[in-house]
């Protein structure tokens, strides 16, 4: 649980030094220094927590190999940086979360009459689906403010950009780091450095309590009924 992937002794701080001095600060900062939590109240952190631990399970790390998504989400709101655009059907970045976080909530009551951090991880998965389905059951007026499509790629998008921006991340799939001002020289073929390490495939399920094997064909769209239930629909009536 301390190097969860497929390259169990693969470590890129290892490389650390044939990185230049402004890269290395910037790398090690992100595991020795994560962002103090300054944007969400305390509430809101924690249900952050709640959120990121079912968008991207760590169940597969230690503690001590966990990676602070939310913080780094929070710093980025804090300072207001981003991505130099903003959608017309959008709202600022730090009103998109307080809106969507308070509509997470109102699903979870609608679809469950419980808090969304009080559910079970597949209930909580069952609520986000309705999310990636672009088809939630409640929070309509919240949705009248802002785009659903839009608000779940921002948070998936945050997501996924703290967790890979980390080291940690890169030793569970062997990325070899930093590239200057060494770079890289093998560039064909897809073999590895001689920093790197090969691949060690293995065997692995879906946890339970999870929507991880729930496939949807394409050109078929989830559904998740009030009852929590997941259907596939066929975008002909009365066809599932």
């Amino acid at each position: 649980m301390a190097q969860p992937g497929y390259y169990p002794d693969y470590h890129v701080l290892s490389q650390q030094a044939f990185w230049d001095e402004a890269t290395r600060k910037v790398v090690l900062e992100r595991v020795n220094n994560p962002p103090p939590i300054r944007f969400f109240s305390p509430e809101e952190a924690l249900f952050m927590k709640t959120l990121c631990d079912r968008l991207l399970p760590q169940d597969d790390r230690d503690n001590a190999h966990k990676i602070p998504i939310v913080n780094f989400i929070d710093e980025r709101l804090y300072e207001g940086r981003i991505d130099g655009y903003r959608y017309e059907d959008m709202p600022p970045d730090s009103e998109v979360y307080r809106l969507g976080l308070q509509a997470i909530e109102q699903i979870a009551q609608h679809m469950s009459g419980a808090p969304f951090i009080d559910l079970t991880p597949y209930e909580q998965d069952q609520v986000l689906l309705t999310l990636h389905a672009h088809n939630p059951p409640a929070a309509h007026e919240i949705w009248q403010k802002m785009s659903i499509k839009h608000f779940w790629t921002m948070l998936m998008q945050d997501v996924v950009t703290a967790y890979y921006a980390h080291p940690y991340a890169w030793d569970e799939i062997g990325f070899g780091g930093p590239a200057y001002p060494r770079g890289y020289m093998r560039l064909e073929h897809g073999r590895p450095e001689p920093w790197e390490s090969d691949e060690k495939r293995y065997e692995w399920e879906a946890p339970a309590n999870s929507l991880s094997d729930f496939y949807t064909p394409h050109g078929r769209k989830a559904e998740v009924n009030t009852a929590g239930h997941s259907e596939e629909t066929s975008g002909q009536s009365g066809t599932h």
